[in-house]
Order: C-alpha cells, then structure tokens, then sequence
C-alpha cells in the first residue's frame, strides 16, 4: 500500500468488506483492477476497472472489495478536505450556486488528461519526491481537470453548508445498522449530540445504544431462522464489529447462541 495523508493507493488480495462506513470528506476514487461495491440505504453502485468516481462526503455507505480470480483489488483514493476545498474556492474565486442531490457515488467520465495524471500520481507517490506540497499541487491539479470536464461537480465539491435538522425516526430506520458513533449521527440528523440524544429519547422511549442493539439482533434472529444465514455471513451488515461480539450480543439477548437457529 503507498499511503500519503490525502492519498491511499490499496491492493487487496481477498475480498474486504469492512472500513469507514462514515464518508467524512469528499473522495476522488479510480479503480484499477477488480471491483468496488457501495451500497447505501437505497442503492448499490459498482466500480470496475477503469472507472474514476467521486464518493459524496457525508453519506453512510457499506463497500466491499472484490479481487479477480488469481488477482488483486487495486484503487487509488484522493481525499478532498474542507480545507483544501475552501482554499482552492477561495484562489479561484468558485462557489456552489445551489444545493445539488445526486447519487453517493457521482460517475467521472475518463479521458487522456485524467489517465495520465493518474499514472503521474503513481509515480510521484512511489518515489522519494512525495511531499505534501507536491502532493497538494496534484490535488489542486485534479480539481482543475475535473471542473473542467465536469463543470457541475462545481456544486458538489464547494458546498460547505453544514446537514440540515431532519426527521429523525425515518433516519434511524434506515441508518441503524451502521457501525458508526452517535456524534456521526447526530451530524447527518442535523443536531448537537446533546440535541439528537434528548430528541432520540423523546421519540423511541429509550437510548440510541439500547435501541440499535435491539434492532440489529431482532434483524439478525430473522435471518438466522427464516433466512438461513450463518452468524459469518450477516454480522458485518448488521454493523458489529466482530463475529465474537455479534455472538455474545445475541447470546447476552436471547438466551443462546446464533449457531443454535441454524441447527433447527
């Protein structure tokens, strides 16, 4: 793996289904080999090789990494901070005219330009020369490719409003199986953690940890006995963070193990 704070180039041998599930920051992504698989809580999306996406910032995504039959899963990763973002508005005087609502996961279409930075990157990142000014001047690069051949990625990218106060029952619904912390959800809910833990209380009469827990083992005892599936199979989905946590939990709920639905 070649790694510099901004950018991640990965190499996966065997399928990997876990990391963040938070999006923090907006993502410049290039599959080169194998495939990435996304999924949030409407749909799923695919990346081959070849593909160059951006990855929207705030947004609760699954992914998986699948390597080809006797290959590897090879991406390159460009983290796009606030910071950065705002500095290059401010240089080049950019600004979002309006909110835009798109996919998790927004198509680039590749060109010559953006391959041979691309290969550029690669070799920069490899040699003694990777230096964060270096790298910041790629970055900057990038930015000034894609707004060319993407102009309306332009209020994407330059939008720094803050997520607004949204319905928080509905939210938690769709979201509960993400293995992320209460600060993540009160963010994309639109509140304070103060606010979003009273809130939350007012709506489901008990505490967010207490009710998530609920709702993922409720989940995960319908699959094990109507659905079949083994404790392996669900328990990353099901957003823990372990099989040998998942099994405790359960046990700890119910009163036996997972393994004992899947004998009936």
């Amino acid at each position: 793996m070649i790694e510099n704070s901004d950018i991640v180039y990965s190499c996966y041998h065997r399928v990997s289904r876990k990391g963040e599930n938070f999006v923090a920051q907006h993502t410049i992504s290039y599959q080169m080999s194998g495939s990435f698989i996304l999924a949030d809580n409407k749909d799923k999306y695919m990346a081959n090789p070849g593909d160059f996406h951006l990855i929207r910032k705030n947004q609760l995504v699954k992914f998986a990494k699948i390597p080809p039959t006797n290959g590897t899963c090879e991406s390159m990763n460009i983290y796009l901070s606030d910071e950065n973002l705002k500095n290059f508005a401010h240089e080049y005087q950019l600004k979002s005219e309006h909110v835009t609502k798109t996919n998790a996961l927004v198509k680039i279409d590749v060109n010559s330009v953006l391959e041979n930075f691309i290969a550029s990157l690669r070799t920069l990142l490899a040699s003694n020369l990777n230096k964060k000014s270096l790298i910041d001047l790629k970055i900057k690069e990038l930015l000034l490719i894609l707004l060319q051949s993407k102009p309306e990625l332009k209020n994407i990218l330059f939008d720094f409003s803050e997520p607004h106060k949204i319905d928080l029952e509905a939210f938690m619904n769709q979201n509960y199986r993400y293995n992320v912390n209460l600060e993540r959800f009160a963010h994309l809910t639109g509140r304070s953690l103060a606010t979003f833990k009273r809130d939350f209380e007012k709506v489901f009469q008990t505490s967010p940890h207490q009710w998530m827990l609920k709702k993922r083992l409720d989940e995960a005892h319908y699959l094990l006995k109507e659905e079949k599936k083994s404790a392996s199979d669900i328990f990353v989905d099901l957003g823990f963070e372990d099989l040998s946590h998942f099994s405790h939990a359960f046990k700890k709920q119910f009163g036996y193990s997972p393994k004992s639905l899947t004998k009936i």
